[in-house]
C-alpha cells in the first residue's frame, strides 16, 4: 500500500485515491446519462442566494 504525501494528496494512499476516483467518474456519468432537463445557471444562483439571504436574517 503506497502512502502518499498529504501536501500533495487528500488520500492518505494510492488505493484510495484510486477508489475516489472510479467514484467520481461513475457520477460524472450517471449525471451525464440523466435524461432529466438540467437547471439553468442563473436559476441555480438565484435560488441559492435566496436561501443565504434567508439564513442571514
Amino acid at each position: 500500500m503506497a502512502r502518499l504525501d498529504p501536501i500533495v494528496s487528500e488520500f492518505a494512499t494510492t488505493e484510495e485515491a484510486e477508489a475516489y476516483d472510479v467514484w467520481f467518474r461513475a457520477r460524472v456519468q450517471e449525471a451525464l446519462d440523466d435524461p432529466d432537463p438540467g437547471v439553468p445557471h442563473d436559476q441555480a444562483m438565484a435560488e441559492l442566494q435566496a436561501i443565504i439571504d434567508e439564513r442571514r436574517g
